[in-house]
């Protein structure tokens, strides 16, 4: 038997007109369905499983016998031709372009070290309008600080205004661990968009940004904390989220750039600076 398998083989690579390609198999797919409602059946009734483990152990043996003893082979024939590509769109003359035509990507951007600078910063300075406001409304610097660590604090979702007013050092923990890494991550995002809008950096990061996320944060914070949704005042927010964004962007542009893979594509002379790749005031008076 092993002989005439090897001279079938053989029969078949000789064929110059044909390519010996695996037998096509359906029972990958049945031992597939048969886990499935083996699986489904643990979470519904006892009769799905036994479908799936029948199924399950009959592919198994088919899948099986068409490998063992023997692989099950087909011969496909080939039909070699050559084919002609063609396209009925007309070529048009190239416009010249700029020097620096599909720069998409900034040439220089700044560290993660500068996002999380300015992260930091940011975030202390947002703690200034946090403390006026619990001042000014509650008498207390502390109840912004209680206000934020009762989004972690189930028990504290009842509690009154005088006693968010007053000092918990558990709370003063959790509000800085969340104020500490959202302030990190933001400072980060930060660091990666500032480069993107280099003419107006202060329009984006004191203004644009703040507002952007102060209505990310209005539409999902009722799911997030239903406690810091009701007694949040967005007044008071949106000056927050302003000082953080100016003093986190002022942190981030003072950083020292780094170059991207978009500068290292650009030709040796222009990196090592013995050539620009800004066009010249002659060739545009030209």
């Amino acid at each position: 038997m092993q002989e005439d398998y090897l001279t079938n083989q053989s029969n078949h690579a000789s064929l110059v007109d044909t390519v010996v390609l695996p037998t096509p198999t359906a029972w990958p797919m049945v031992l597939a369905l048969g886990l499935a409602l083996l699986i489904t059946g643990m979470v519904t009734h006892w009769v799905i499983s036994l479908l799936g483990l029948i199924l399950t152990l009959r592919s198994i043996v088919g899948w099986f016998f068409e490998v063992l003893p023997h692989e099950h082979h087909i011969s496909v024939p080939v039909q070699a031709g050559v084919i002609t590509i063609s396209s009925t769109r007309t070529t048009r003359e190239q416009l010249p372009l700029a020097a620096n035509h599909r720069k998409l990507l900034p040439i220089e951007t700044f560290s993660i070290t500068a996002g999380i600078k300015g992260g930091i910063v940011g975030g202390i300075a947002m703690i200034i309008p946090a403390a006026l406001f619990g001042l000014v409304r509650y008498h207390s610097v502390w109840y912004a600080v209680n206000l934020l660590a009762a989004g972690g604090f189930i028990h504290w979702a009842g509690q009154s205004d005088a006693f968010l007013a007053e000092f918990h050092l558990h709370g003063l923990l959790a509000a800085t661990a969340i104020h500490g890494l959202t302030s990190v991550l933001i400072g980060l995002l930060y660091g990666a968009m500032l480069p993107m809008f280099p003419r107006k950096p202060i329009l984006t990061a004191g203004f644009i940004a703040p507002f952007l996320w102060t209505g990310i944060l209005y539409s999902a914070l009722g799911v997030i904390s239903p406690i810091l949704n009701a007694r949040i005042d967005w007044l008071w927010f949106v000056v927050s989220q302003i000082a953080f964004g100016l003093v986190c962007g002022f942190i981030v542009n003072l950083q020292v750039k780094v170059r991207t893979p978009q500068f290292r594509s650009l030709p040796f002379s222009v990196r090592a600076g013995i050539h620009s790749d800004q066009p010249s005031k002659k060739d545009d008076e030209k």
